[in-house]
């Protein structure tokens, strides 16, 4: 049996990915953040693999914010890669974030694997600068890097501005969509686990960054509705300026995916509406 240390285990995605994996056979070492380090004290002994899901994806603000986001997102993993190297490991998966191409797309021309990275905050930079580092660990010393670049995910026990907008639809209130014209790509996190657990093994997955998404690309008030359907409540769109909503509602971010699943063979196993009904099921319970 196989052994694969997963960092953020305790997290939303790191949950879901320690028990796909399991039930995939593998054996899995949960690793939890300890005295705010990402790296000390998570054994390396007797692992193969590693998927490394932990860092800070929240907002920061005050003081050395650049900083904090460096040693975190950046730093921290560069150090957990050469430890996973110096102990034997032979893959290194890394979640970066579709934000290391930019904030958003036109509406016909989405982001792909070829693109310039555009990164627009800090977060984004430190991530386009983990993946930097990460490329100098495996010509140093062998490891082998993998980089998936999701978007937004959902599912159960999703938080922030997802969990917000399910909230929102479950009070039945009219909300102001219905002038939005976008397109916004998504990501399940059963399909994101199905895809981590491909690349822990795929030889493929090396050869650049992957992006990822559910096939079905949505505007925002297909979304609602698909939301609305899954709670099996009627909804009312109302006309409003799109300019005045916030840009995340009505802005388009458009993955293409095709060429990373060709790449490694990798078919979303769920639907929008699936990965959506399990998401409203887990809200109910």
């Amino acid at each position: 049996m196989k052994a694969v240390l997963v960092t953020g285990a305790s997290g939303f995605i790191g949950r879901a990915a320690c028990a796909e994996l399991e039930r995939r056979g593998w054996r899995v070492v949960r690793g939890v953040r300890e005295n705010g380090s990402l790296e000390r004290g998570w054994p390396m002994q007797g692992i193969d693999a590693v998927v490394h899901l932990a860092g800070i994806a929240h907002q920061l603000h005050g003081q050395d914010v650049e900083a904090a986001y460096h040693e975190m997102n950046c730093a921290a993993t560069e150090r957990l890669a050469r430890a996973a190297a110096q102990a034997g490991v032979t893959r290194f998966v890394f979640m970066s974030s579709i934000k290391v191409n930019g904030e958003r797309t036109a509406i016909d021309r989405p982001f792909t694997s070829r693109d310039v990275p555009n990164p627009q905050d800090r977060y984004a930079r430190s991530k386009l600068l983990a993946e930097q580092a990460l490329g100098g660990v495996a010509s140093e010393t062998g490891l082998e890097c993998v980089v998936i670049r999701p978007p937004l995910v959902y599912g159960p026990g999703v938080k922030a501005n997802f969990l917000r907008l399910l909230r929102l639809v479950r009070t039945g209130i009219p909300l102001p969509f219905a002038s939005i014209e976008n397109r916004r790509s998504l990501l399940y996190v059963g399909n994101l686990v199905d895809l981590i657990a491909v690349c822990l093994t795929h030889p493929a997955a090396l050869t650049a960054p992957l992006l990822a998404s559910d096939e079905q690309v949505l505007s925002t008030p297909q979304l609602v509705k698909e939301i609305a359907g899954a709670m099996r409540r009627g909804i009312v769109l109302l006309p409003f300026p799109s300019r005045l909503l916030p840009p995340k509602l009505a802005e388009s971010l458009v993955v293409d995916s095709a060429s990373s699943r060709a790449l490694v063979g990798w078919q979303p196993p769920f639907t929008v509406q699936a990965g959506l009904a399990n998401t409203v099921a887990e809200m109910n319970g």
